[in-house]
């Protein structure tokens, strides 16, 4: 039944290529925000589309704790240095990644599509919130989606996050193509291990079926990486953590 249970969990780990697009695209909807009548206790009642927001029992981000013991596989990274360009969406400073760069797990492949910041963290972990995250975002060729998580703790400066910081756009719709490309895993800690949960989209409209990586080590940005990254949003961009309900911390 154990056993029965893990796979199950692990299996609910799918979402559409249209939900995919929403990572990307915002202009079709309501204009959204982080606070105020356009915060997320309102995003479901902003459209329809969005009602996920408040009617989802698999809503990310959580607090990971309660963890449950499971045989995860190892997560296979075949990065190219290939992020190059930095895109200012309104939401998030992200990195968008030419076709190349991948993740394999459990024999399914995974294509990275781009990885952007929250400031603070928006997943915890055993309640710890932590200064900003970077979420990597990944689509098979089905169009489900898996999202490696990495947390930044306040230390020494990010080389490799620096070469997006340096380029970061000042207006929102802003892109700006950069040469000295962005390699992934040289912003992620050396070890991989991770937890995972199935979760949804942190912003609207909050489709489920994501399957989430979070790794259990944190690597260091600077205060002044930090400080840029929050000032160039003007406000925090974290969505609140979401009830857990019936779902399984594997680790």
């Amino acid at each position: 039944m154990f056993k029965k249970k893990i796979m199950i969990a692990l299996a609910a780990s799918v979402l559409s290529a249209t939900a995919f697009a929403d990572v990307h695209e915002h202009a079709a909807h309501p204009h959204w925000s982080y606070d105020g009548a356009e915060g997320p206790d309102h995003w479901a009642q902003m459209e329809a589309s969005f009602s996920t927001c408040s009617t989802g029992k698999n809503q990310s981000p959580v607090n990971l704790t309660n963890f449950t013991k499971a045989e995860l596989a190892p997560i296979q990274f075949d990065y190219k240095a290939d992020g190059n360009q930095v895109l200012n969406n309104g939401h998030t400073i992200q990195v968008n990644y030419a076709t190349g760069s991948t993740i394999a797990l459990n024999g399914q492949t995974f294509e990275l599509k781009q990885f952007h910041a929250h400031a603070p963290s928006e997943n915890q972990i055993n309640g710890k919130t932590f200064p900003m995250e970077a979420h990597f975002v990944h689509v098979d060729a089905n169009g489900n989606l898996a999202v490696v998580a990495v947390m930044f703790e306040e230390g020494k400066a990010n080389a490799e996050l620096e070469k997006a910081w340096k380029a970061m756009p000042h207006e929102a719709g802003e892109k700006v193509s950069i040469k000295d490309s962005i390699l992934g895993t040289a912003v992620m800690p050396d070890d991989k291990a991770y937890y995972r949960f199935n979760g949804s989209l942190t912003t609207p409209p909050c489709t489920e079926g994501v399957a989430w990586l979070v790794l259990k080590k944190s690597v260091t940005a600077s205060k002044e990486q930090i400080e840029k990254f929050a000032h160039m949003m003007h406000h925090h961009n974290n969505r609140p953590v979401q009830l857990v309900n019936a779902r399984l911390i594997l680790e």
